[in-house]
């Protein structure tokens, strides 16, 4: 029985960072077979314990040094019996390495070769290095985030990383196998961060070429400038998140809070800071947990901030199974949800070479074969 809508799909991944192991595990939740192909010394940035690793959830691990001899025969062999490759270096490296696009694709033309990179495969800054925050600056979306007076601040590094690096690979991945099942044919998806942030800054750029966005952060309607659409301070130091927007739940809001602010005054900008100050006084007369029961039978758009911690307690994200622990780990449920091939969370992360042998032996290496890459250091092997 299939355990996903991408069962029967096998992925080559080489082993990055961020959005590389995110979209891996996207795509394992969804049933794909992902061999991970990573370095003998493990993960260059190790934060966490692997067994807290989540992203590189449901993979078999590989302990590979691109470098030595042998190893891009190894990689253009596995290439041949995969769908998908999965890369994240700066452009060039996989080049190269012996491993780029053009040796893949002569290898398997009906392969989707995925490159994941902050500033794209070319431009001025294409071989520059670069995080999330680096991204999200030069794309406007930085700019727009804070409080008003106060510096940009980071949203973590979901929006650069994740939504503009990983999910944005993934769409891409999908798309190219569409591709491949109608015309057989392969091809690069190119998953650079710069456009992805571009992508989910869709609707504000429209908005701000119709001179609808103010350039002060903290002004507009979605960044915290409007009093409907904002956090909140309670009486115990906890927030509360509102975003009734559309006047059926302002109405309803300001009926909860038991104020006296008339219907017209939501869209005078002139009003705001009014009723922010009425909103802020009257949130701080009682605990977050208290508006949290108050709103619970309010459909006005109002809840609580919670903690990663708290999360799990939710009592909607409890009904769905949103998260789930395992081995003490919190993590999430796959998703989308599908109600005729639903995903699964697979394995938990291994040891960068817990399965060299059975891996590269069930793609098809020989076992003798897999012994003589052992024997000449261009793979290792790490007991489970």
């Amino acid at each position: 029985m299939s355990s996903g809508p991408l069962d029967g799909v096998r992925v080559l991944e080489i082993a990055g960072l961020g959005p590389t192991p995110f979209a891996g595990m996207m795509l394992s939740d969804m049933g794909a077979e992902v061999l991970r192909m990573e370095r003998p010394s493990g993960r260059t940035v190790r934060l966490v314990p692997d067994s807290h690793d989540v992203m590189s959830r449901g993979r078999r691990s590989v302990a590979i040094d691109l470098k030595a001899p042998g190893a891009s025969a190894l990689v253009l062999d596995l290439v041949r019996r995969a769908d998908v490759l999965l890369e994240g270096y700066r452009p060039g490296v996989c080049e190269r390495l012996g491993i780029g696009p053009d040796a893949c694709l002569a290898a398997n033309p009906r392969l989707v070769y995925a490159r994941i990179t902050g500033w794209g495969q070319e431009g001025p800054r294409a071989a520059l290095g670069g995080h999330d925050i680096n991204y999200i600056a030069v794309t406007g979306a930085l700019a727009a985030i804070g409080e008003n007076g106060g510096p940009p601040v980071p949203p973590l590094n979901l929006v650069g990383d994740f939504g503009g690096g990983g999910m944005l690979a993934v769409v891409g991945v999908l798309g190219a196998l569409v591709e491949v099942h109608r015309h057989g044919r392969g091809q690069i998806v190119d998953a650079a961060m710069v456009d992805g942030v571009s992508s989910l800054l869709a609707s504000t750029h429209g908005y701000a070429s119709a001179g609808a966005v103010d350039a002060e952060r903290g002004a507009n309607v979605m960044d915290g400038g409007a009093p409907y659409y904002r956090t909140y301070r309670c009486a115990d130091g906890g927030y509360v998140a509102v975003g009734a927007v559309e006047p059926v739940f302002f109405g309803r809001l300001v009926e909860a809070l038991g104020l006296d602010i008339r219907p017209e005054e939501q869209a005078d900008r002139g009003a705001w800071p009014r009723l922010t100050d009425a909103f802020t006084t009257a949130f701080a007369g009682r605990t977050r947990d208290e508006w949290a029961a108050v709103f619970a039978g309010v459909d006005a758009c109002v809840t609580p901030v919670l903690t990663f911690w708290e999360a799990p307690s939710d009592a909607h994200l409890a009904a769905r199974r949103t998260l789930f622990a395992r081995n003490g780990v919190t993590q999430p449920a796959p998703s989308p949800r599908f109600s005729a091939t639903p995903g699964e969370a697979g394995r938990p992360t291994r040891q960068p070479g817990a399965d060299t042998v059975d891996g590269l032996t069930d793609w098809g290496v020989s076992r003798e074969q897999v012994d003589l890459l052992l024997r000449d250091g261009v793979v290792q092997s790490t007991p489970a």
